[in-house]
C-alpha cells in the first residue's frame, strides 16, 4: 500500500517516500544541525504540515528503536547515509543510502543501526503522529508494553 499526502499544491497526492527522498535532496531545508548522542537516537521534526509530518533521526552504531507501531499512521522512511536495519515479526531488511521503504498504518517493525558507521534517516508520517505502541517480542509474539503519547512522551 502506497500511502499519500497532500503535496505542495493543494490535492496534490504525493507518496510518503517521494516527499522523504525530497527533503533529503535539500538539507537546507532541514531546521537544525545535525547531532550524534551517545546516549540515544538523536531526532528532530523537519516539517509539520497539511496533515503529515517528517523527521530526521541520526543514529550512532548499535542505536535502535526497539519494537513499536505508529499509532494507525502510515509512513515511509529513508537512509540519507550509513546502513540501517529493519526487523518486522516475519522478515529483515538491510537499507543503505538511497534505500527508502514505505509501509501501513498497522506496520510493527524496529530499526538498528547494525553498521560500523553513523546512519542519517528521514522518516514521513501521515497523518502526524500522536502515538506509539512500544513492544516485546515474546516466544515470537509481541506484546504490548505501554503506548507514548505526542507531545508528552517525545
Amino acid at each position: 500500500m502506497t500511502a499519500t499526502l497532500t503535496g505542495p499544491r493543494a490535492g496534490t497526492p504525493t507518496d510518503l517516500l517521494a516527499h522523504a527522498r525530497s527533503l533529503a535532496a535539500d538539507p537546507a531545508r532541514w531546521p537544525a544541525t545535525l547531532h550524534f548522542d551517545t546516549a540515544d537516537r538523536w531526532y528532530t521534526r523537519v516539517c509539520d504540515a497539511g496533515g503529515h509530518e517528517a523527521w530526521l533521526i541520526t543514529w550512532l552504531p548499535g542505536q535502535q528503536t526497539g519494537w513499536h507501531d505508529h499509532g494507525g499512521s502510515a509512513g515511509a522512511f529513508l537512509v540519507v547515509s550509513g546502513q540501517l536495519r529493519e526487523d518486522t515479526i516475519s522478515s529483515t531488511r538491510h537499507l543503505t543510502t538511497g534505500i527508502g521503504r514505505r509501509f501501513g498504518e498497522r506496520h510493527v517493525h524496529r530499526v538498528v543501526n547494525d553498521g560500523a558507521l553513523p546512519a542519517i534517516s528521514l522518516h514521513v508520517y501521515s497523518p502526524a503522529l500522536v502515538s506509539m505502541t512500544r513492544y516485546e517480542l515474546v516466544g515470537g509474539s509481541l506484546r504490548a508494553l505501554g503506548v507514548e503519547r505526542a507531545g508528552a512522551d517525545w
